[in-house]
């Protein structure tokens, strides 16, 4: 699940920046969410897979914290892009002859830089006094569960929902992969070309 939310994410953000019809607000905030969902899955799941591997399940109070920090910074992140992206659809909807002047550039890039350094906000005022505070009594195997739901599944589910499911996305998947399969082709005819001719 992993290795599909990264590599599925990474490809969303591939073909958005290469395919020019996609370069609207819409698809900059959903590139947006998609390596956010990268950054939010890789803070927990390497050390995860580390500590299944080596059969320890032993952690720094440092590394703890440190951890901590960026799953609710990428987290609350996450919420907040979905907030944004909310936005985007309802001026789409609501003000479609107006949509291109008020969702300019200037506007996707403010209210991308909002979202970034009120998290940080959030994080200092909020987050920090809640885990600092004791821990409430919940069984240890509930809470992993939990965890992995949270970590891995939904970043995937995001994916799935968000990108996969539009056709813009999907013809921009084939664009992008039938590029790189004809770079691949052309490269590969070169090679066999010169070990010919040598």
């Amino acid at each position: 699940m992993y290795l599909i939310t990264v590599f599925g994410n990474l490809l969303i953000i591939f073909s958005i920046s290469s395919d020019s019809h996609l370069h609207t607000p819409m698809y900059f905030f959903l590139s947006n969410l998609s390596l956010v969902d990268i950054c939010f899955t890789s803070t927990a799941i390497p050390k995860m897979l580390v500590n299944i591997q080596k059969q320890r399940q032993v952690i720094t109070y440092k590394g703890c914290i440190i951890q901590m920090y960026f799953l609710i910074l990428f987290g609350a992140l996450d919420n907040f892009l979905l907030t944004v992206m909310a936005y985007d659809r309802f001026v789409a909807i609501c003000h479609p002859l107006h949509y291109t002047v008020i969702m300019n550039p200037r506007l996707c890039g403010l209210l991308l830089l909002v979202s970034w350094l009120s998290i940080v906000f959030l994080f200092y005022c909020t987050s920090l006094g809640v885990y600092l505070i004791s821990v409430s009594t919940h069984s240890m195997h509930s809470s992993a569960i939990a965890s992995v739901m949270y970590i891995v599944v939904t970043p995937m589910l995001n994916l799935f929902i968000f990108s996969l499911r539009n056709k813009d996305i999907k013809g921009a998947l084939k664009r992008f992969c039938g590029m790189a399969a004809i770079k691949g082709t052309t490269v590969l005819g070169l090679k066999n070309f010169l070990c010919l001719e040598g």
